[in-house]
């Protein structure tokens, strides 16, 4: 059955996919020169199979081709009209397109309930990260109103949310958990009934206390690069593969598309031919499975490919955390150790002094890089001498 389902859910995109492949060759130069080189003439392709020589774009790769063709990496039309740009930890730069929830992340709202009527507490980053825009795009297209609520003060956010009765929630899963212990903390109301969450895993006893005071609570994925890929229809359903979007789950060795239940990379084409983003790697694992309506589905995030970590709803890389760290006087090693406590995140950086080095000072200094260079907070801690081995460290379990 899933075999049958892959093959007709690729049948189903064939001719969306071949004519964003002609189109966006004759208009993304990073692009038709990806397909040069593959020997694959544009013409040639009718459907989604017939791309399957085209190595997949990882991001790494694309974060060089930005760097060496800036500001996109080629992988953008000259003439698309663009009503934004992003930043992602790399740097990374991602664009807006324009028209109405361009990311699509709508699709996932709906799934939730949003709609008309709805005050939609946002709680993703505005700054520089696209993710706040992707949600505020979303539920204004279904006709919701949206605070902009951003990330942290999280007393602010909760009278916030009391005096205007906010309905809905968009954000990552452990904040929700944060808020509604703070509003029950200050004895405040709490009326978000429906939650669209993202950017780290949703363990199941997370969602069982979290749905004691808000009851609908929907897990959904998707990259800055790339939009909404997936979403929950129901708790636990796997995840609905998105519109607007080809997914497919690729061999980790070939980058050959898998038409079984095995696991691979989750490999994107946008659809729309402004945007060469097409056979992009996002550098999550998954596999295909059967959702409980019959239907082809996403069995959620298995884990990733390489070094690279979600802290917080951001990725932290090892190559990322030494060039931020470069050249900071007296730090004779360094190790980020990502940990786990009540369903939040931890970050601590423990911090080797050379001979000589003010200890505290260095960690002062060690703390204000990662701030600034990797946005994200770090409990910075002193110790005689760092272990051997990786410098990034995931003591998460999730349960």
């Amino acid at each position: 059955m899933l075999d049958d389902l892959i093959v007709a859910y690729t049948k189903e995109r064939d001719e969306a996919v071949a004519h964003t492949v002609r189109a966006a060759a004759a208009r993304v130069p990073g692009f038709a020169a990806r397909l040069a080189a593959a020997g694959i003439d544009p013409a040639s392709v009718r459907g989604a199979a017939d791309l399957a020589r085209l190595p997949v774009l990882g991001k790494d790769q694309l974060l060089t081709a930005q760097r060496a063709d800036a500001p996109f990496g080629g992988v953008v039309a000259p003439d698309a009209p663009l009503r934004k740009v992003f930043c992602s930890p790399g740097p990374l730069y991602e664009p807006q397109l324009a028209g109405p929830d361009p990311w699509r992340w709508g699709e996932a709202m709906r799934a939730v309930g949003v709609g008309p009527g709805d005050r939609v507490l946002n709680c993703f980053s505005y700054h520089l990260s696209p993710a706040g825009a992707m949600m505020e795009e979303a539920a204004l297209a279904l006709g919701a109103t949206v605070i902009p609520a951003g990330v942290g003060n999280a007393d602010l956010q909760v009278q916030v949310a009391a005096d205007l009765g906010a309905t809905a929630y968009a954000g990552l899963p452990s904040y929700l958990k944060a808020l509604s212990d703070k509003a029950a903390e200050r004895g405040l109301p709490w009326s978000i009934r429906r939650a669209l969450v993202t950017g780290e895993p949703l363990p199941e006893s997370l969602r069982a206390t979290l749905r004691l005071g808000t009851p609908t609570v929907l897990q959904s994925y998707g990259t800055a690069e790339a939009g909404l890929c997936g979403y929950e229809t129901e708790p636990g359903s796997g995840l609905a593969v998105a519109q607007g979007i080809w997914v497919e789950v690729c061999d980790l060795d070939t980058g050959a598309p898998r038409a079984d239940d095995g696991i691979g990379q989750i490999v994107v084409t946008v659809l729309r031919s402004e945007l060469g983003l097409i056979r992009f790697g996002t550098g999550d694992l998954s596999a295909w499975t059967v959702g409980p309506d019959g239907s082809l589905r996403l069995a959620g995030i298995l884990g990733r490919i390489g070094d690279a970590v979600k802290v917080r709803g951001l990725f932290l890389h090892p190559r990322q955390a030494a060039a931020a760290l470069a050249g900071v006087a007296g730090l004779a090693g360094y190790r980020f150790v990502v940990g786990r406590v009540e369903h939040q995140d931890t970050l601590r950086c423990e911090v080797a002094a050379a001979a000589g080095a003010d200890a505290v000072a260095l960690a002062a200094e060690v703390r204000a890089r990662i701030r600034s260079a990797l946005r994200l907070q770090a409990e910075v801690v002193p110790v005689p001498a760092i272990p051997e081995g990786p410098g990034l460290v995931d003591e998460r379990e999730w349960k």
